[in-house]
């Protein structure tokens, strides 16, 4: 398990904590074949920028061949790790998760472990049903930020959702079969592919309630995801070889909107930020025709049917994760020096030869600082 040394005192983190105590546990998660090592430079600056109420603590629970083993495995040992952390940590009161690729759907899964929903379903009907008091909680604590950078939320099979694959049909023919082989069980999670033909994949299960957790749908705010004030993508709008912008950002091909060229004042390659609220909807199901059309993908794969499937799938996906408000930012490093990095930029992976995605990681902060109680207190009152 991995440690954090406390942010750097300033005069405004005393206002909020007398004692100069973490009350505020973020835990950035790293993708597949990645380790805490990943987040140096990132760690380093949100420490600097955040201050000493945050407990910043970089995963170590799923480095490297340990992310092959399935979502499910990686978000239970993540869960676990973050559980130790907090009962050795008296004073913390809330909790953020940050995550890199496909650490957030380790996120995702973690926080359905972790949720706690016990407190709102032995009180009352309250008038507002997502009133803050009534939300639940994550490992105990209160949850306040959600954040994932150029996560595969939708999975990775479908045209250009795997860029590196260029969108050649034949090479996304082959690939589905082949990742298990690759990359395991989690290979066949993110294709989709993964249990019996008349069991949703589990990237379709987390997009609902399953045995598995409360995932979205339980009163909606009253889930694991919904549990969080905010819940905010960072997706790469081009340039990143491992995860599309469609499946970053959960919208549908006919969403994707030629973002702005300009970047925002301050946060340089990050050129839109929109709110995007929930949508009501019946939520995600898993028809019979999905069936027929998982088992055709898995037996004898062919463009036709894995597309029909794939289809399928995401718009049921969609539709069951735009149940909840999501912030959605688009970064293009088009005017980078090297864009083709995307994927490690948006992170800042090596601060020496990512460094483009220095805006980011200042956006990140600036974001993870409005959640915080003092913001919005009248200026008068510091």
């Amino acid at each position: 398990m991995s440690t954090s040394t406390l942010g750097t005192f300033s005069s405004s983190d005393s206002i909020g904590n007398v004692q100069n105590k973490p009350d505020h546990l973020l835990v950035l998660v790293h993708g597949i074949m990645a380790s805490p090592s990943d987040w140096t430079y990132f760690e380093a600056e949100l420490k600097r920028r955040l201050g000493r109420n945050y407990l910043i603590y970089a995963s170590s629970s799923n480095t490297f061949t340990k992310t092959f083993t399935g979502i499910d495995g990686a978000g239970k040992r993540l869960a676990d790790e973050v559980l130790q952390v907090v009962h050795k940590t008296e004073s913390l009161k809330r909790i953020s998760f940050l995550a890199h690729s496909l650490g957030g759907l380790f996120a995702r899964y973690a926080i359905a472990v972790l949720y706690n929903n016990s407190n709102s379903l032995n009180s009352s009907m309250p008038n507002d049903p997502c009133n803050s008091s009534k939300k639940g909680m994550i490992a105990g604590l209160e949850p306040i930020s959600f954040i994932t950078l150029a996560t595969p939320h939708l999975g990775v099979r479908g045209k250009k959702q795997l860029p590196f694959l260029l969108g050649v049909p034949l090479l996304e023919k082959l690939a589905a079969p082949i990742a298990p082989i690759v990359v395991g069980r989690t290979g066949s999670q993110l294709f989709l592919t993964d249990g019996k033909p008349d069991k949703p994949p589990l990237l379709l299960r987390m997009a609902s309630d399953c045995d598995e957790g409360k995932f979205i749908f339980f009163f909606l705010c009253r889930s694991a995801l919904g549990s969080f004030r905010s819940r905010i993508l960072y997706a790469n709008v081009a340039y990143d070889h491992m995860v599309g912008w469609r499946t970053s950002s959960i919208r549908r091909e006919n969403e994707l909107i030629k973002p702005p060229r300009r970047s925002l004042d301050g946060y340089k390659h990050v050129v839109d930020v929109e709110y995007y609220p929930p949508v009501s909807s019946a939520g995600p199901h898993f028809p019979p025709e999905a069936a027929q059309a998982k088992e055709a993908a898995q037996i004898s794969p062919s463009a036709n049917n894995t597309e029909d499937y794939h289809e399928i799938m995401e718009e049921e996906m969609i539709r069951g994760l735009q149940q909840l408000g999501w912030k959605k930012v688009d970064v293009s490093f088009h005017s980078s020096f090297w864009p083709f990095f995307a994927h490690n930029n948006i992170h800042v992976k090596n601060e020496w030869l990512y460094n483009a995605g220095a805006g980011v990681v200042a956006h990140v902060a600036d974001t993870l600082k409005q959640q915080e109680p003092s913001s919005f207190a009248p200026l008068a009152s510091l």
